[in-house]
């Protein structure tokens, strides 16, 4: 980890959950690509609202991506890079864009929780990602649906 206040987070978690010592150090991220809405998550994830976060198959791919598994660790935090809570991948599936569910949806708890909402959103977000790499989205693309549990935050 090259961020302190991620290093600090994991090593209060570490104090008391010594069985996790040698595991792999976990990676931080804030979720999306602008500063509102990366705040937002970060605090509805932290509220355990927002349970699950969606990537696109070949976003992961043109960047070299490991796909999240099972019992991985991040750290989230809020833009400005200050960490704010650490979640554990407790479920990874990979789903085409059209049938991404409303129950999913509802795990991934952004705005009103619709899949609506949600298609709306993750396409528009799907689009400024692939444009660098000069390709667009479709309906059968493939999502990495991660779905993860809150852990560890400071009180």
């Amino acid at each position: 980890m090259d961020n302190s206040s991620a290093e600090n987070l994991w090593g209060d978690y570490l104090r008391n959950h010594l069985e996790d010592v040698f595991h792999e150090a976990p990676k931080t991220i804030h979720f999306c690509d602008n500063e509102e809405d990366a705040n937002t998550c970060a605090e509805l994830v932290k509220a355990g609202i927002k349970r699950a976060t969606s990537h696109s198959l070949l976003g992961m791919q043109y960047r070299k991506e490991k796909l999240p598994k099972i019992g991985d660790y991040t750290v989230v935090t809020n833009w400005e890079g200050i960490a704010q809570c650490i979640v554990r991948t407790t479920k990874v599936r990979l789903k085409p864009f059209f049938s991404i569910d409303q129950e999913y949806a509802e795990k991934e708890g952004e705005g009103d929780k619709s899949i609506e909402y949600w298609k709306k959103t993750h396409w528009d977000y799907y689009t400024r990602e692939l444009e660098e790499f000069e390709r667009l989205p479709r309906e059968s693309m493939i999502i990495v649906c991660e779905e993860f549990e809150k852990i560890f935050e400071r009180k």
